[in-house]
């Protein structure tokens, strides 16, 4: 018994790796290098990962929504066809004022009939120092207040325009700013997962050193310290490209970094999905604008039908001129009520094709409708999933960090491999993110809410106006 018991140690200790004899004092450096040099280098041999990209402006939400109002370019075209259309309608209503002109002339006649029936030359010149003429126009049976009417209606569709470019822009300042966020939390995942693999490789370091563990420890929290670091770099640079998304929304793309000191919350929404649908009617632009173009297409089948009404003005001369230049002078004024020419089979088509074209924008209208309730469905049910998903994703969290704590104090005292504590620490690093990733999507689904049904949700189901 005590033989048998004797053999089974002396193969125990044959077993065991040979280290070298310093092997507890000493370690080679190129090989095992300490871990805060471990990682991707630079040509100049300096650590890529450099720090903060921030400096010291600080930005929030409102100021985001405050610089994108101000300076973003489409806001400012949208606002510019507002000014274009008003100066429309006061190009209409000039028919109803006077037109001058102004005409002087040189002219060399020779009557050719004239010339051939008396057997000699007739010619002679006309000078014409100047020729005043007034012309106004007194009444049109309608047809420019007709077209005033669809100037203003255009004119209205613009404002509405506006209202609808304002919308979205606060709703992509939104979600580019949730992203930010986003990005700053992935960042602070990325520096723990260094962190802990830091910790990690020192461990595994410090048992090779002390001859506890093999060599092969080692090399893998070498390779799970470079990675991470690695994907340290990615994070780093996803603030820049998120910050750039956001600089392009709000229109400063030169706009100097700065700092964010807000977080990713959650913030519940108590509205119903009927209440959703309410405020959109009566809020939301784009319906708005839907029914001023039905009743422009409408104005444009009275205005068409209007093709043959006639025109009463009047119109005044005052010449000077004849043989010479101040010869002679005269004046005429009189009264006209002039009548279209009418094409009655082009006048007829006119008249079906706008009716079209009214049936056309009232099914327009009934199309964006739709669209904007299954957008208000679309962005309430997603809002309501990554409700739902938050407290799931939360307790992954919990568990992952309770299990990478279990693995790390197994690893401590040699009861885990490192293969199962790098899989504890990959399962806590995708738990985290998944969490900040659905809280996240929640903020971006509860903007996308706003701006579906026109209004900024505030304390729950209060709603304020997004324009204002």
């Amino acid at each position: 018994m005590y033989k048998k018991l004797l053999c089974l140690i002396m193969l125990i200790i044959i077993s065991l790796p040979v280290y070298p004899k310093n092997a507890g004092n000493t370690i080679d450096k190129n090989e095992f290098p300490n871990s805060e040099l471990v990682g991707p280098f630079t040509k100049n041999n300096d650590n890529v990962i450099s720090g903060s990209v921030v400096k010291d402006i600080d930005m929030n939400l409102g100021n985001c929504i405050r610089i994108a109002l101000g300076n973003n370019p489409e806001i400012n075209a949208a606002f510019q066809d507002i000014l274009a259309s008003d100066a429309r309608i006061k190009q209409v209503w000039s028919n109803f004022f006077p037109t001058f002109s102004w005409q002087t002339s040189y002219t060399r006649i020779r009557q050719l009939q004239l010339s051939d029936a008396l057997g000699r030359n007739l010619q002679f010149n006309y000078y014409l120092l100047g020729q005043i003429s007034v012309q106004q126009m007194l009444y049109d049976f309608g047809v420019t207040q007709n077209q005033a009417t669809i100037r203003k209606l255009d004119y209205e569709g613009y404002k509405k325009t506006f209202e609808a470019v304002v919308n979205d822009v606060i709703y992509r300042t939104k979600d580019a700013y949730y992203n930010l966020l986003y990005a700053y939390e992935n960042l602070e995942v990325a520096n723990d997962t260094v962190e802990k693999f830091q910790m990690f490789y020192d461990q595994a370091r410090s048992f090779y050193i002390t001859g506890m563990n093999p060599k092969v420890d080692v090399t893998i929290a070498q390779s799970d310290l470079s990675n991470a670091k690695l994907r340290l770099i990615q994070a780093q640079n996803g603030i820049n490209l998120a910050i750039a998304r956001l600089n392009n929304v709000m229109g400063v793309p030169y706009l100097e970094k700065y700092k964010i000191n807000d977080k990713l919350e959650f913030n519940p929404v108590d509205i119903s999905f009927e209440k959703s649908v309410e405020i959109a009617r009566e809020s939301r632009p784009e319906l708005k604008l839907a029914e001023i173009k039905v009743e422009n297409a409408r104005q444009n089948v009275q205005l068409i039908k209007k093709s043959f009404f006639p025109t009463l003005s009047i119109e005044g001369q005052y010449q000077k001129g004849g043989k010479h230049w101040t010869s002679n002078d005269g004046f005429n004024i009189g009264g006209f009520l002039i009548f279209p020419g009418i094409n009655l089979a082009l006048l007829r088509n006119d008249i079906k094709e706008a009716r079209y074209l009214y049936d056309k924008e009232l099914a327009n209208a009934r199309n964006t409708q739709n669209s904007i309730y299954l957008e208000i469905q679309n962005a309430y049910l997603k809002l309501e999933e990554k409700r739902d998903q938050l407290p799931v994703a939360n307790l992954q969290v919990k568990q992952a960090k309770e299990n990478y704590e279990l693995s790390f104090g197994r690893y401590k005292v040699g009861e885990a491999s490192p293969i199962e504590l790098k899989n504890a620490q990959s399962t806590l690093e995708d738990a985290r993110l998944t969490y900040y990733n659905a809280l996240y999507e929640y903020n971006s689904a509860r903007a996308q809410l706003e701006k579906s049904i026109g209004k900024n949700i505030v304390n729950n189901s209060d709603c304020i106006d997004l324009k204002k």
